[in-house]
């Protein structure tokens, strides 16, 4: 949801090829604990080495977004038995459908998304934002999340190799408590935010879907050397129909599209933090 990570979601070591394992099993990249160019020099930054956590199920890379967002790119496979595809046919207008969002939830996460192409699209994006919260960085959330946004089969053994890779050390590494809580007067901030969703293959119960991403990351408040920032980045996310609902079952993820840096002033750490707090997020849908 990273999904990664991998999980923008560094060129540092991640776990593309270890993992559990043969086809079928659940593979995860984890994050490995650097910190990167994260919070680095320049006001562009050709890759993040946290963001999300990566999910391999067979050889297929699935990211999660959470703060190991490291833009590596990645396998775009299609789904397996995915049937007709949409690439070349142009972009689908991002007008509203007519399509009410869902109703229904599972925790705080939107759920009972339609058994269509538009239900598949608005399912990755609504996980994306999930996988990319700072909730992501509690112990007790996480594992809701997980469950929430992932194909049953996959989940046990994700959620045992991802409570091991969420270390005090890889807390420490991105400037939180050994806990995972942010220090005294800091706010943690990690959101992804879908700006587009296009469908690219389909067959009667998978789905593969891109959505384009701007994620933010880092500690507002005062005295933080880790200020937010900004980041673009792709997810490619495979899903399956499963359940009566769409669930990923493996993702990718790649740079950009990045589009040039604005005029804009920074805003002040009390300001970015402020706004964390009072803005909420949003459910997806066409």
């Amino acid at each position: 949801m990273s999904y990664g990570d991998e999980h923008g979601y560094g060129d540092g070591p991640g776990r593309t090829d270890d993992g559990f394992g043969g086809t079928g099993q659940t593979r995860t990249r984890l994050p490995d604990g650097r910190s990167g160019d994260l919070y680095g020099g320049g006001p562009r930054r050709p890759a993040r080495s946290s963001r999300s956590l990566i999910t391999v199920v067979g050889v297929v890379v699935l990211l999660i977004a959470a703060i190991a967002f490291a833009n590596r790119g990645g396998d775009k496979g299609g789904a397996e038995g995915a049937g007709s595809t949409g690439g070349g046919a142009g972009a689908e207008p991002t007008a509203a459908s007519g399509v009410k969002p869902v109703t229904g939830k599972n925790g705080t996460i939107p759920a009972g998304f339609p058994h269509t192409e538009q239900g598949a699209a608005s399912a990755a994006a609504n996980y994306a934002v999930a996988l990319g919260s700072a909730e992501m960085f509690n112990a007790t959330s996480r594992r809701d999340i997980i469950r929430a946004t992932h194909d049953p089969a996959t989940v046990e053994d994700l959620l045992a190799d991802i409570d091991t890779a969420y270390s005090p050390a890889f807390y420490q590494n991105v400037g939180l408590n050994a806990d995972g809580s942010a220090p005294a007067g800091l706010t943690f901030v990690s959101r992804t935010v879908p700006v587009g969703t296009k469908v690219t293959g389909s067959g009667e119960n998978t789905a593969t879907v891109e959505v384009w991403s701007t994620g933010l990351l880092g500690l507002a408040g005062e005295g933080s050397t880790k200020p937010v920032t900004e980041t673009w980045f792709t997810i490619t996310a495979q899903l399956k129909w499963t359940g009566g609902d769409w669930k990923i079952t493996s993702s990718s993820q790649s740079d950009g599209p990045t589009p040039v840096t604005g005029d804009n002033r920074a805003s002040t750490a009390d300001d970015i933090a402020k706004a964390v707090e009072e803005y909420g997020g949003f459910t997806y849908a066409r």
